[in-house]
């Protein structure tokens, strides 16, 4: 496929084309994702726990994302290459800028952070120098420790409130990208409605204009057992794991997934 950039994605939210995001975190699934079509590899701090086996993605290094993200970039095919920004690794506006050369000189196309209006200075200050932002919103997983948990988040009016205004805020400071994890679906598609630049779902209902799943979620792998709500295993039924992704492409794409069941009620 032509390469993907934001301008892409753009025009796929303008469009109502639905984009899909997966992450991948070696050159082989890099290139089974970009050969299936999917448009966005996410090269995420999720790392932490499926492929270093720890409980959380706290442990995850700055040096750790860019390695992977090198390794990403050898095998993609053209999709655009999103890196989050490991915990604690954008405390200051100093370690913001210099952790973002890091994982962008190593391949990464835009950086992800995780936060709310706090992060607005941070988001201004990178797009003033080339930086593109796609802002994590709603369950946010290195802040797990300060929710008690893994918790649906934007539940009632307060909660609603204040992650519509992350939102809007986190736009107009520059954010290229929104990511709406474990939100409650109905507000999930009004935030997509509303914004301007593509909103991409996990746990968030059918109304963003695209999805993102974890790689192993989605294939059926888990080291603990438990699945989450918010996952369907494409592995299921299929021959071969590109089967499987080819499967999860159509799936975002034609809107089948995700139904009813993957989502949360206010």
């Amino acid at each position: 496929m032509p390469d993907v950039t934001l301008t892409t994605l753009q025009e796929m939210k303008r469009n109502g084309d639905k984009i899909t995001m997966l992450t991948a975190y070696d050159a082989t699934f890099a290139r089974a994702a970009c050969q299936a079509g999917v448009e966005v590899l996410l090269v995420g701090d999720s790392l932490g726990m499926v492929v270093q086996g720890n409980d959380s993605t706290l442990p995850v290094s700055v040096e750790e994302m860019a390695y992977h993200t090198a390794c990403v970039k050898r095998g993609n095919q053209g999709a655009l290459i999103a890196t989050d920004l490991p915990f604690m690794s954008y405390a200051t506006l100093e370690q913001t800028l210099a952790n973002c050369a890091r994982v962008m000189q190593a391949g990464a196309h835009m950086v992800k952070l995780e936060g709310g209006a706090n992060l607005v200075p941070a988001v201004q200050r990178l797009a003033e120098n080339g930086v593109p932002v796609c802002a994590h919103l709603g369950l946010t997983p290195q802040s797990v420790n300060l929710f008690g948990g893994y918790k649906v988040q934007g539940r009632g009016d307060a909660q609603a409130r204040r992650l519509r205004e992350d939102a809007l805020a986190l736009e107009q400071a520059g954010a290229a990208m929104l990511l709406l994890e474990c939100v409650p679906s109905d507000l999930a598609s009004e935030i997509a409605r509303t914004a301007r630049v593509p909103v991409i779902g996990i746990g968030a209902g059918a109304g963003t204009d695209g999805q993102v799943l974890v790689l192993h979620d989605m294939l059926g792998l888990s080291l603990t057992g438990r699945t989450p709500k918010f996952v369907k295993n494409f592995m299921a039924g299929q021959g071969s794991i590109q089967d499987a992704f080819a499967a999860y492409v159509k799936a975002v794409k034609d809107g089948s997934f995700p139904a009813a069941e993957h989502g949360f009620s206010a």
